[in-house]
């Protein structure tokens, strides 16, 4: 596709309400895209749909939520006649050894980052092979480089990846595309939220460069929407991370040995501090409401 390639689309983009989700929904609504939004948080929703132009609607719901993403599927195709792109966004994060995860908050990141995306292609796969449509999985650096503390949203992460390779070869008899797309640390609510944890903070700085910094959310979401657009297979937030695929391979001896020699510390002070285990940042407080909410029902 052309630059434009999004003029006239029907999009939607879940986990929208904030960070890379909403830049996401807006760029591609500054290039003619209409925005089907959807996300935990009303009024952040509202706003990001306001400023992707007066067409943009948005739905609240839970991903995780089978029926409740089914129904937004249908109303998004009653109002919009057509879904040509589908942007898996939804994501949480929390951190820790394993061993002391409480094991709640452990599953939750998963059932949000994979099972959310199961449930998400699940609605929306029989209106992209309506229009030969395109279904974006926003992994991470975390499925092809695996880090300890982090083993939720790694393992979470490199299911969504398979996951979309597995829709990919299925779809692809109707004419759907399926895209990966892989980023490094970058500065969401998510990111930030982590690095109020010092141990979590100390930890990922002590990541060799170019993995330990942070990277700036606009030219991020900048090379994903180009990746979108154009339909591809694998897209790249920073343009080192291709370079990663080559040697996944041997990333988790180099890891493994790295943390022979600081993993005990982290260990005792992450214990020192309590074991927190609840979930990081914003877009995690709205998930464990959202959870706090199913349990009082």
């Amino acid at each position: 596709m052309a630059r434009a390639g999004a003029a006239g689309q029907v999009v939607v983009v879940t986990g929208a309400a904030r960070g890379l989700g909403a830049l996401i929904a807006r760029r591609l609504a500054a290039r003619g895209a209409t925005l089907a939004l959807l996300g935990l948080e009303p009024e952040e929703l509202a706003g990001v749909a306001e400023s992707c132009g007066r067409d943009a609607g948005w739905w609240e719901v839970d991903v995780t939520d089978d029926e409740a993403m089914a129904r937004a599927a249908a109303e998004v195709v009653e109002r919009y006649g057509r879904v040509d792109v589908v942007v898996a966004n939804a994501g949480i994060a929390t951190g820790g050894p394993v061993q002391y995860s409480d094991p709640r908050t452990f599953a939750k990141v998963i059932e949000v980052n994979l099972l959310g995306s199961v449930a998400t292609a699940r609605a929306f796969v029989p209106a992209l092979r309506e229009s030969r449509g395109y279904f974006f999985q926003v992994a991470s650096l975390a499925a092809l480089c695996a880090a300890p503390m982090m083993a939720a949203y790694c393992a979470s992460k490199s299911g969504v990846e398979a996951f979309a390779h597995c829709l990919r070869a299925e779809l692809a008899p109707h004419g759907v595309g399926v895209g990966v797309g892989y980023l490094s640390w970058t500065d969401t609510d998510m990111v930030r939220g982590a690095d109020e944890n010092e141990v979590l903070r100390e930890m990922r700085a002590g990541l060799p460069f170019p993995a330990g910094r942070t990277y700036p959310l606009e030219p991020t979401v900048d090379r994903l929407v180009d990746g979108i657009v154009r339909r591809r297979a694998h897209v790249y937030g920073q343009r080192w991370i291709p370079a990663m695929q080559l040697v996944r391979g041997f990333v988790p001896a180099v890891v493994t040995r790295h943390a022979r020699r600081v993993m005990a510390d982290f260990e005792r002070r992450w214990l020192a501090a309590g074991a927190p285990s609840a979930l990081v940042g914003a877009g995690g407080a709205a998930a464990s409401s959202a959870d706090s909410g199913k349990a009082r029902e």
